[in-house]
């Protein structure tokens, strides 16, 4: 596994504790000596988890192995029948979407994917979408609710695709058009942050009547690097502009702009990714359940009123 930087102390931990269990011979003085050097890697894993910055948590979170809307998918649904295209362009391989299967619950889920190796990220566009992509996945929301089915909504993408093709097919449209849909669709929505949320790429699948992150997941208007990249013209300056972004899920829990963190397990989902997995799982199943019974009149006011009441201002008399 690709350790990092903050993780360097734990990996030279593991490296002597397997060299000394490939020298153990059964001697008690091995073993006496492995479980001392266990115990103290638990504290050690313990310390660095707690004293994570917000740039180390983006690392966390862009981690190589860290599962993705694919292992999601597999991991959640006991069915999947995938649709696509957007009936307009062409299928967006950065969205995979379809009718599924999540324990007993029936529903449509959606979700962006950045690809697994060098072949895949390339086929899936890192998970940036284009305008056909938001296109698709407005279309599978239509569908849910036609047969009055929930939304599942994976986001995880370091924003929509800023290329000048994207733009003349209407980038921008299609994302205020998947805003304005998702607000008054006509069946429950479920969004949860399980990697990136960055920009209007997140955000134009991101409206929903219940919204979570993974704990070590980020939802802001623009990455670390592009913020340092504007603010002081040097994107060197990230770990600075983590910090002032306040893009960490206990951060955007706090400023009311989701509902819920779903933790994952120490050191992050990449870690033990099914896990991960069964968290989102249960959380999914437990907010379908509770939405259900919500008449649809006030579930639509309900989520009308959660987007309206965000942000914070002040008004100076002159």
């Amino acid at each position: 596994m690709e350790f990092l930087q903050h993780e360097k102390p734990i990996q030279e931990y593991l490296k002597t504790i397997e060299h000394l269990k490939k020298q153990n011979q059964g001697s008690p003085l091995f073993l006496s000596e492995i479980k001392k050097l266990e115990q103290k890697l638990e504290k050690l894993k313990e310390q660095v988890y707690s004293e994570l910055t917000p740039w180390q948590r983006v690392q966390i979170c862009r981690h190589s192995s860290r599962p993705h809307t694919s292992d999601y998918i597999k991991g959640l649904c006991s069915s999947f029948h995938e649709l696509c295209g957007d009936r307009s362009f062409s299928d967006d391989h950065a969205v995979i979407g379809g009718l599924a299967t999540i324990g007993d619950l029936k529903c449509v889920i959606i979700g962006q994917e950045k690809g697994n190796d060098t072949e895949s990220r390339i086929y899936r566009n890192f998970g940036m979408l284009n305008p056909e992509g938001f296109r698709k996945a407005l279309r599978l929301m239509k569908l849910a609710e036609k047969f009055q089915l929930p939304v599942i909504s994976l986001l995880d993408t370091a924003g929509a695709n800023p290329i000048l093709e994207a733009e003349e097919r209407g980038q921008g449209w299609a994302i205020a058009m998947n805003l304005r849909e998702m607000s008054a669709l006509k069946t429950p929505i479920i969004v949860v942050i399980i990697g990136e949320g960055c920009s209007g790429g997140a955000l134009g699948m991101g409206v929903g009547d219940v919204v979570a992150m993974l704990e070590h997941s980020y939802y802001s208007v623009i990455s670390p690097e592009g913020c340092a990249s504007i603010l002081w013209k040097d994107s060197a300056k990230n770990v600075d502009a983590a910090q002032m972004l306040k893009l960490n899920s206990d951060d955007v829990f706090e400023i009311g702009i989701i509902d819920a963190i779903i933790n994952e397990p120490l050191g992050g989902a990449h870690h033990q990714p099914q896990q991960a997995i069964d968290n989102v799982k249960t959380f999914i199943i437990e907010q379908a359940r509770i939405l259900k019974n919500v008449p649809l009149e006030i579930l639509l006011e309900q989520r009308y009123h959660k987007f309206r009441k965000m942000g914070a201002y002040s008004e100076r008399k002159s």
